[in-house]
């Protein structure tokens, strides 16, 4: 599905309004209504319900949805004003058109505000709000499509329009996902139209086979741990109080907790919150189940486990510390700390310094350097040797290769080598004193092994000695006392 939606959304960028008509009309319904087989017998189906490629079933219907900004929201040159009538500037919340135009006793001329957690949208030139004028398919394709051909004909996208967002699920019980559509169409202020999409696959229904329900019995145990990890820690900071703060691997251990119980709130809000929609599609199948902020919020929900992960892996530093090796590491960041911060404020100072120039001198022809940030990354892609030297040579014969040669020398060459050398130095300072610590840790602990074998031997003695209080005088000239094997023993480990 992927695929297919990617060579016909892509063929739109750049096109005029009347090229969105006919991917409405044309690709997005075929891709939507699968009833036939490719031998064009009638294919059966459940509520006239869809399969798209076969496997698919499309949950609910379809919803278009659009966002318009108001009139003269732009500001136009006194000299143009009296060939500009109109001007409609570019997407904000502040200069988006709610008022209600067209046929006002139809539900897709009217204004909606979402009653969903959705987030706002980010696309590719703006950040768009979760309201709009929204408009939702049929089960019939032969339907849609005269809701299509209507809205076309009364003007629905007008040259206000800014975005317009095509919503739909899909559920795979081969496999028992969802994937969850967002196809976007972006209307800049420029002209034209940029598409782009998301595709969330996820699985919602968490608990189906046998292999399902082993991991619900791991997440009950994890949850156990979790809830006694922080009964311990609780403790931990009421022995402490103010200098459990003190120690980062507290810090460490706290935000773990956090992200776990974040997680574990979540997973039963996920489940509940499927099992309502689930029930409301099969009430009503006619209806558009939103599914997007459920696969959004499962989204961050996976990245939030994977950085929970991370830092729990990271912890492990934490029980290796005795090891030669570790102590020796952890030893040499601890050391060399303030010397590199101190040399990355040098660094990053004159690592903007070219991010500025390249941004002001290639930003209106090279798309890496479009924007500041964008910038930023290409001069690191440009150090991990991963550039198109070319692009900039094309924009600016005589800047681009002073710029890109320059850069080499002095952030490749010379200031990464100084991180390297700042480093390497420390460390050669604190190999060189964990060489005299062994030494020193051996002779400390011969002399703690004889006065051990010496107390045990003293101990020993004595005993004997209270068990024999009858014994000859004989035998208690030859008796050892500690008085008399101390000495002894001090002198061989001297």
């Amino acid at each position: 599905v992927a695929i297919l939606l990617n060579a016909e959304v892509q063929a739109l960028v750049f096109q005029p309004f009347h090229a969105y008509q006919i991917f409405l009309e044309g690709p997005l319904l075929n891709g939507l209504y699968w009833n036939t087989w490719y031998t064009e017998n009638s294919t059966s189906s459940y509520r006239n319900s869809s399969h798209i490629y076969y496997e698919n079933l499309l949950l609910g219907v379809a919803q278009i949805r659009q966002l318009k900004v108001r009139n003269n929201t732009c500001s136009v040159y006194p000299s143009f004003r009296a060939f500009m009538r109109e001007c409609y500037g570019q997407y904000s919340y502040n200069h988006e058109d709610r008022e209600s135009f067209g046929f006002k006793n139809d539900t897709a001329w009217h204004y909606y505000t979402s009653a969903t957690l959705a987030p706002w949208h980010w696309g590719l030139i703006g950040l768009y709000s979760t309201g709009g004028f929204m408009f939702i398919l049929s089960k019939s394709k032969g339907q849609s499509l005269q809701m299509v051909t209507f809205l076309k004909e009364h003007s629905w996208i007008t040259r206000g329009t800014r975005v317009v967002f095509i919503d739909f699920s899909m559920y795979n019980a081969n496999v028992n996902l969802f994937c969850i559509v967002r196809l976007t169409m972006e209307f800049p202020a420029t002209g034209g139209i940029i598409p782009s999409w998301q595709f969330h696959s996820v699985k919602l229904l968490r608990y189906v086979t046998y292999y399902d329900y082993f991991l619900a019995s791991c997440e009950v145990i994890f949850c156990l741990f979790i809830f006694t990890f922080l009964i311990q820690e609780f403790i931990k900071l009421r022995k402490l109080k103010g200098d459990y703060f003190r120690d980062a691997w507290n810090w460490l251990d706290m935000l773990l907790l956090l992200l776990s119980l974040f997680a574990i709130a979540f997973n039963i809000y996920r489940t509940i919150e499927v099992s309502s929609l689930m029930e409301n599609l099969l009430s009503n199948s006619d209806s558009y189940p939103d599914f997007y902020f459920l696969g959004f919020w499962q989204t961050r929900y996976n990245n939030m486990i994977s950085v929970n992960v991370f830092f729990a892996w990271i912890k492990i530093f934490k029980y290796i510390s005795f090891n030669k090796t570790m102590t020796q590491l952890s030893s040499t960041l601890s050391r060399c700390a303030k010397d590199i911060i101190g040399f990355a404020i040098m660094f990053f100072i004159i690592f903007f310094a070219y991010a500025q120039l390249g941004y002001l001198v290639f930003g209106s022809q090279v798309d890496e350097f479009s924007t500041f940030q964008n910038c930023i990354f290409t001069q690191f892609r440009i150090v991990l040797g991963d550039f198109n030297f070319a692009d900039i040579e094309h924009a600016n014969r005589i800047l681009g290769p002073i710029y890109f040669i320059t850069f080499v020398f002095f952030v490749f060459f010379v200031l990464l080598n100084m991180f390297l050398a700042i480093i390497n130095d420390t460390y050669s300072e604190v190999k060189a004193d964990f060489s005299v610590i062994p030494n020193l840790c051996c002779f400390i602990d011969t002399l703690q092994n004889k006065r051990r074998d010496a107390l045990l031997l003293s101990v020993k003695e004595s005993k004997i000695a209270l068990q024999s209080p009858i014994m000859d005088s004989h035998i208690s000239q030859n008796y050892l006392s500690w008085d008399n094997v101390a000495p002894i023993l001090i002198g061989r480990c001297l």
